[in-house]
């Protein structure tokens, strides 16, 4: 059966991107870049005139002159044309390079047949335990307006922001953006060097976790591979490691 891959738009597929979402059931590190101008070329999947699935390419921001495919879904009554599918959209989209989410089955399995030089940016965490760790006397002072706040939870864009205070003085501040998929809020904090290492960090995040609770969200993160005294933060506060954001050049 002859399947084609032919350029469409983020709106065009938001059928497919529905089911895709739903399928993930979680964070999708790179959803929001469809709604930034100029961000992403979007191809419609076909097979014999019959639309099946679609495929994003990164060709903006940090993607600019990298063209890196990122998205590639098929509807799953299709899906033993997956491969017959996929190469068709490499033929129109020209794209380089490939970034994905290790828990996208469908994409993860592309990846490794069609890309070498694989490694792993981030990896990606969610909420899977409630802990109650120490404040050791730090507090929280919000910086950002419920008015702002409730404007970056509609637009999907931004988030707001609290410092960590410690007898009177700044020693860190963290928040939670919104540049993903609902009900989703990614979670990111810093503490002062000389106040690390006294569980500030950990109990940043807990308390960043019950605020995006409060707010309506579901609270994730994400760190370095490298980074083991991020790592442990988050793991302290209740987060588990569930995905890999993997990258490739396609060969």
């Amino acid at each position: 059966m002859q399947v084609q891959a032919k350029p469409s738009s983020a709106e065009g597929v938001l059928t497919f991107r529905e089911r895709y979402r739903e399928e993930m059931n979680c964070q999708i590190v790179h959803d929001s870049i469809h709604r930034r101008p100029g961000w992403t070329l979007t191809y419609l999947l076909e097979s014999g005139g019959v639309a099946v699935g679609f495929g994003s390419v990164a060709i903006g921001g940090p993607w600019k002159d990298k063209p890196t495919l990122f998205e590639f879904y098929v509807v799953p009554e299709h899906r033993t044309l997956a491969f017959e599918l996929f190469e068709a959209l490499l033929v129109v989209a020209d794209a380089r390079f490939m970034e994905i989410q290790s828990n996208d089955p469908l994409l993860a399995v592309m990846l490794h047949a069609y890309a070498g030089d694989i490694a792993s940016e981030k990896i990606v965490f969610h909420d899977k335990l409630t802990t109650a760790l120490p404040a050791n006397g730090a507090t929280l002072r919000r910086v950002t307006s419920d008015e702002e706040t409730r404007k970056h939870i509609e637009e999907r864009q931004g988030g707001p922001e609290w410092l960590l205070e410690v007898d009177g003085k700044d020693v860190g501040k963290g928040g939670i953006l919104f540049h993903y998929n609902r009900p989703y809020g990614d979670i990111y904090m810093e503490v002062d060097e000389q106040y690390r290492r006294r569980g500030l960090g950990s109990w940043l995040v807990q308390e960043l976790k019950r605020l995006a609770y409060e707010l309506g969200a579901v609270p994730c993160a994400r760190c370095n591979p490298a980074n083991l005294a991020s790592r442990c933060t988050l793991q302290r506060a209740g987060f588990v490691p569930f995905a890999h954001m993997l990258t490739g050049l396609i060969k």
